[in-house]
């Protein structure tokens, strides 16, 4: 078990990019736009317009906050 992962085995096997973010995966969303201010909608529209990548999304969401 790597001592970084808190979780399972399972947590173990998980693959996600940590650079990016999917609509797919509603935790991850949900996390994302709490953190960044907007709300799960906004998220979705700027992983559809901007792709997943987490550094993009970041900006795009401070400039959707006006702090850009």
């Amino acid at each position: 078990m790597n001592i970084l992962n808190f979780g399972t085995e399972s947590a173990d096997s998980d693959v996600r990019d940590p650079n990016r973010i999917s609509t797919g995966d509603p935790e991850q969303l949900a996390y994302f736009s709490a953190v960044n201010g907007i709300t799960e909608q906004q998220a979705r529209e700027l992983i559809r317009k901007h792709g997943g990548n987490l550094a993009v999304l970041v900006k795009e969401a401070r400039k959707l906050r006006g702090l850009e």
